[in-house]
């Protein structure tokens, strides 16, 4: 009690110093992309296929988002960079970009043009994917916290390297919350008042216990999203494709080898399907470099474009009556999620402010963890929910077509719990959430609005996770690391052909994968400009 005593004295003379600060200096004429020194230029961003049709570039990126937009800024330093997003620009959009609507985008979900694309898998959970200039950075909750030493030194980085491709992003982008929402500030006090030990204040380190972490939301409550990494390349190199969706990577043969030769996309409404090209730039002469497609297009989409390219397992490709290119039977397997337990703590749905999560809670050697939000069910009520999530489990499932519409999501299946470790994980997971839920402090907060709740058995808990396991939007694979791409993220077997995107992981990093994607285009995209110009000046 002395330590959540001391803990909430800290905090309350903090908020009320930064909350006074807040209100001195804020303005709200101020342009999100001139804060952290932002230049206020974006790159060229046009939805008119005709501009970009037949043109050649060094670099087209398929997918404008976490990944994609810091590694099209590195790039462009040195080379001409074409994105192709198959979303529009998130600038102007208050769903976006106020704290106060987060949420709101998943509740105005349709088909192909929607900012939040919905998908349930096979397992009959609903999950959302990106479709926007930004991608999922545009519709999270925006916590950002980096990848534990272990996971970096698992994926064989460069940690000098990775240290400075986060400050590079995190001067960019990332905010320290400057005071505790009201439901923040309870939710911190149910974590330590269940245990969850020790308090580390503020830190984007992944640590065990109870901390707070960085938000890609400002002082003013706007929303940064990786799209204005972009204006800190050069922006003379870059152009962005708005709502045209890949369809497939087209190659040309070398002898033997396989290499990708430009791109193949369609406008994202259009209906007829009409097909546009672009193309990659060719080598000079007696030059050993070349020009490359990178799909950043995320763990749904990048597995489906490699298949409807021709690379993906024979078999399927035969059955979808695709050309097999090149057989890698590990494209689109290993697809996982972070199964998660979500309690409604308050008792009905209220006109609350919705509201993001700033403090989380990392326990059991950071094999669960948790937060909270305040989300809208619809335009004019939320839900209070704490949620926890197993960190590493061991389920898998994957991904096959549906048909060959590229704007259709494909099939996936993440066997949830089907590992008898994630059930028993799961069970400790619920218990967690429902020892925060039942604390003092949140009672404290909702009084009479608050859901009661009764603790469960093992086997009863068992059966809870069953019927009620939820996602974190954490998922990932499909083109793991080591299995479909080398340890530089090139495609095997395939020349001028790389994935770098959620897609590629093993596990998802840290309490999120954002901070992670988001370095990983930096300091993938350093590693491309410095390979290739070694190889231009021998």
């Amino acid at each position: 009690m002395r330590l959540q005593q001391v803990t909430r004295l800290w905090l309350l003379m903090h908020c009320a110093l930064l909350s006074f600060i807040y209100v001195s200096h804020s303005s709200p004429t101020t342009s999100p992309l001139c804060n952290k020194g932002l230049k206020s230029e974006l790159p060229y961003m046009t939805s008119n296929i005709k501009e970009v049709e037949g043109k050649s570039f060094d670099y087209i990126i398929i997918g404008g988002g976490a990944c994609g937009c810091p590694l099209a800024a590195t790039l462009s330093e040195k080379f001409s960079v074409l994105i192709i997003e198959r979303g529009s620009s998130p600038y102007g959009d208050p769903t976006i970009f106020e704290r106060t609507k987060f949420g709101f985008p998943l509740v105005e979900t349709n088909k192909h043009t929607s900012v939040a694309q919905e998908f349930i898998s096979l397992d009959g959970v609903v999950n959302y994917r990106g479709r926007v200039l930004g991608g999922s950075t545009a519709i999270n909750s925006g916590f950002y916290s980096r990848a534990s030493k272990e996971f970096i030194k698992k994926m064989g980085w460069d940690e000098k390297m990775v240290k400075q491709a986060y400050e590079w992003i995190e001067t960019r982008v990332v905010f320290q919350p400057e005071f505790l929402s009201p439901w923040q500030s309870v939710v911190l006090d149910g974590l330590l008042e269940s245990g969850i030990l020790p308090f580390n204040g503020y830190t984007l380190e992944h640590v065990e216990g109870t901390k707070l972490s960085g938000t890609i939301f400002d002082v003013f409550g706007k929303r940064h999203t990786a799209a204005d990494l972009l204006a800190v390349g050069n922006t003379k190199n870059i152009v962005v494709l708005l709502n045209a969706t890949v369809s497939k990577v087209f190659f040309h043969h070398e002898g033997d080898e396989l290499r990708a030769k430009g791109v193949k996309f369609i406008q994202s409404e259009d209906n007829t399907k009409k097909s546009y090209k672009v193309y990659l730039k060719k080598a000079e002469k007696n030059s050993t470099s070349s020009s490359e497609v990178i799909l950043s297009a995320g763990a749904l989409s990048s597995p489906q474009i490699l298949m409807l390219s021709g690379i993906g397992p024979s078999k399927h490709l035969k059955n979808m009556n695709i050309s097999v290119l090149k057989n890698i039977e590990s494209v689109g397997q290993k697809m996982q999620d972070n199964p998660a337990i979500s309690l409604l703590v308050d008792s009905k749905p209220k006109s609350r402010i919705p509201d993001t999560p700033q403090v989380t809670g990392i326990t059991d050697q950071f094999k669960v963890i948790m937060e909270s939000i305040i989300v809208p069910i619809s335009k004019n009520l939320t839900r209070v929910s704490i949620a926890g999530k197993l960190a590493f489990p061991k389920s898998r499932g994957k991904l096959e077509l549906k048909n060959k519409d590229p704007r259709d999501n494909p099939l996936v299946k993440f066997n949830y719990l089907s590992n008898e470790q994630d059930m028993e994980l799961c069970v400790k997971v619920h218990q967690f959430v429902e020892h925060v839920s039942m604390s003092a402090s949140v009672s404290m907060f909702l009084r009479n609005e608050r859901n009661r709740f009764e603790k469960m058995g093992k086997e009863e808990s068992k059966e809870y996770c069953k019927k009620n396991v939820s996602t974190f939007y954490h998922y990932h694979g499909g083109c793991i690391i080591g299995e479909v791409v080398d340890e530089e993220y090139r495609v095997y077997g395939v020349k001028g052909l790389r994935v770098m995107d959620g897609s590629t992981l093993v596990e998802s990093p840290g309490t999120n994968p954002m901070a992670t994607l988001m370095m990983l285009g930096r300091y993938q995209g350093l590693k491309i400009v410095e390979e290739r110009t070694n190889m231009s000046s021998r």
